[in-house]
Order: structure tokens, then C-alpha cells, then sequence
């Protein structure tokens, strides 16, 4: 079966559907001829314009917030699959406001799992970050949280058949508040640059591939995964200094002209992300595209030969680690490449 055969006729509810990731996730699925796609958000206006946007009678509008449980349990009457995507997920914000953190990321996600318990949700998947392995900051702790009550979650569904997983995400390119966009204003307005440390590096993905693995996901969840994509890392300066080089003359600036500063780390931030730690890698699997990840004790037998059917099946992954400072690193030709599938150079 393929990912639009696996969807087609499911009613899915998209957490967090006005996103950057959620929304493109809405926007994809209708292609795969979903009965409907419940769109739950807080952002009213993000609604409206995501209605008019996409202009589909598959689509339902939710105005809700994770928060609200009673609410969720609503929402996900003949639900089939949901998509957790609502988060607070930008770290200065979560180390300053912590405890709204907790109550969005993990009492959040707490409030998805039980009302997708209550309803009999098929499958439940959530979103993950790499800011979950080793976390040094409030918003890895909670959405490290988060994962363990996801993949919890199939120790007490009882009687029930649903199941839940987790996507874990290096960062997205191009996404609300990550640093394409904000180098992009910087640069538009003549700089400076700003960059925390000169040896930053990060994973990175642009939305399309994070939205296949969320489907991918989805359709082979059998429950308790952690669904990891392969990715390559970047240098945050290289990153910088080639959207300089490609950017400053579509707006009247000589690239040389335009200064990048070093500011200093953040609160929290780390100079490299981890997407595996060395524990996780003794019941971790592959294949071509991603790593898959088990609990060391499954609470229930289940076959995850099944897992088989994707390319060259899952066998036993032998790296230690899998940190942005052992990854292969972009080239800048690479990075150059990757911007302009992104559509920002004109």
C-alpha cells in the first residue's frame, strides 16, 4: 500500500494545523482524497486564512487549545489519525516562560493521548525535536516529556487498539521563526547577520521531507516508535555566508557589504543537537531514509517485521551517535542548491 492509499477515506485531525509544519501536512493530505481533515488551532486568524487559502469542503475549522481536554475529546470523535503538531517550540520563549511550556508541550500532549484513548483514535503520532536528546534547555525537556508519554501511552490503552508514535525533527528550513527567514530580513535590510556562535551546527530539513516522514510515519506505525529521518548538517556561518552571497544583490547590497555578527549562544542553546543517543542506538533500526527506534521493553508482543516492507527492511544500527558534529556537513554548494528549492532566489 502506498502513503495515498494508506489515507484515503481517513478522517484526520491535524493539532497545531496552522504551523508551518501543520499547515503544510493540511494542504498535502487533500491530495490523498481524506473523507476531512479537522483543523485545530488556536490562531483564529491563522484559521480564516488557511479556509480561504485552500478552499476545501474536506476541511473542518477548530478553534481549541491542547489545553482545553475537554475540547480535544470533541475534536476527535471518528477520528482516525491524528497528527500532534501544536507546540511552544521556540527556546528563548520557553526558558522564560517555563511553565507555559509544561502546560502546552506536556499537559498538552497528555490531553491529546486521553482524548484519543476516549474517542478510540486509531493512531496518534507526535511531533518530536532533536532539542529532546540530552536537552539543555526547557523546550527539549518538554518535548523529551512529551515523547516518553507518547510512547507510555501503549502501555495503558487497555482494551483499545490505538497506538502511538513519535517523529523526532532536526530543523525545519524555512519555517516560522527558524533562522532562513530572519537571515533573509537581515539581509534585506542591508545586516547585520546575526549568528550565536561561529561553529553552531544544526540538522536540517526543508518541510516537504518532514512532511513525508510524518506520513510515512503515520502508515507504518505499529506503535512505540520514534521515526528519525537521515539528514545532513550545517554550519549556521556557512549557512549565513552563502544566503549572503545569493541574497544581497536581489536587494541592492554588495555581499561584502553586509556584516555578519557574532552575538553569543542563548539561554539553553547548544552548540550542536543530537537525534540519537548512544542508549537509544542499541534498539535502533534503519533503512535508506530513517532510523526507527523502540523502547527497550515493549509492553506488549508485537511484530515489527512488518517494518520489512519499507526499502532494504530495518537491521540493527551500528553508529554510536548521532550528533551534528560527526554528521556530514553541507557543502556550500549544497546549501545553495537547498535554498533555491526553497523559492528565495528570485
Amino acid at each position: 500500500m502506498d502513503i495515498a492509499d494508506f489515507y484515503r477515506g481517513k478522517t484526520i485531525l491535524v493539532t497545531g494545523g496552522v504551523g508551518s509544519i501543520g499547515s503544510f501536512l493540511v494542504k498535502e493530505l487533500l491530495k490523498f482524497g481524506p473523507t476531512s481533515i479537522r483543523v485545530l488551532d488556536n490562531n483564529e486568524t491563522g484559521l480564516f486564512d488557511i479556509e480561504q487559502a485552500l478552499k476545501s469542503d474536506k476541511i473542518r475549522l477548530l478553534v481549541g487549545d491542547i489545553r482545553d481536554r475537554e475540547r480535544l475529546t470533541v475534536a476527535m470523535e471518528g477520528v482516525d489519525i491524528v497528527f500532534h503538531a501544536a507546540a511552544l517550540k521556540h527556546v528563548p520563549l520557553c526558558e522564560y516562560n517555563p511553565f507555559d511550556a509544561v502546560k502546552t508541550n506536556v499537559i498538552g500532549t497528555q490531553n491529546v493521548l486521553d482524548a484519543a484513548y476516549t474517542q478510540g483514535v486509531r493512531k496518534v503520532i507526535t511531533i518530536s525535536t532533536d532539542k529532546a536528546v540530552n536537552p539543555s534547555n526547557v523546550m527539549g525537556a518538554t518535548k523529551l516529556l512529551a515523547e516518553r508519554l507518547t510512547i507510555s501511552a501503549n502501555s495503558y490503552r487497555g482494551h483499545k487498539s490505538s497506538v502511538f508514535s513519535c517523529v523526532r525533527f532536526g530543523n525545519v528550513l524555512n519555517s516560522r521563526g527558524s533562522v532562513v527567514p530572519l537571515f533573509s530580513k537581515q539581509i534585506q535590510n542591508g545586516g547585520p547577520i546575526t549568528v550565536t556562535h561561529s561553529e553552531m551546527r544544526r540538522f536540517f530539513m526543508d518541510i516537504p521531507s518532514a512532511a513525508q516522514l510524518i506520513f510515512k510515519a503515520g502508515m507504518l506505525s505499529l506503535g512505540n516508535e520514534i521515526f528519525i529521518l537521515k539528514m545532513p548538517a550545517a554550519r549556521i556561518m556557512d549557512l549565513a555566508e552563502e544566503m549572503r552571497t545569493l541574497l544581497a544583490p536581489q536587494h541592492g547590497f554588495d555581499p561584502e557589504e553586509i556584516p555578519i555578527e557574532i552575538v553569543g549562544t542563548r539561554i539553553g542553546e547548544k552548540i550542536d543537537e543530537e537525534l540519537l543517543i548512544q542508549d537509544e542506538t542499541s534498539y535502533a533500526y534503519e533503512n535508506d531514509d530513517m532510523y526507527l527506534v523502540l523502547p527497550k521493553r515493549l509492553p506488549y508482543n508485537v511484530d515489527y517485521s512488518h517494518h520489512k516492507q519499507v526499502p532494504l527492511g530495518f537491521h540493527p544500527a551500528t553508529m554510536d551517535s548521532y550528533s551534528s558534529k560527526e554528521a556530514r556537513l553541507l557543502t556550500r554548494e549544497e546549501i545553495a542548491v537547498l535554498l533555491r528549492s526553497l523559492g528565495l532566489l528570485g
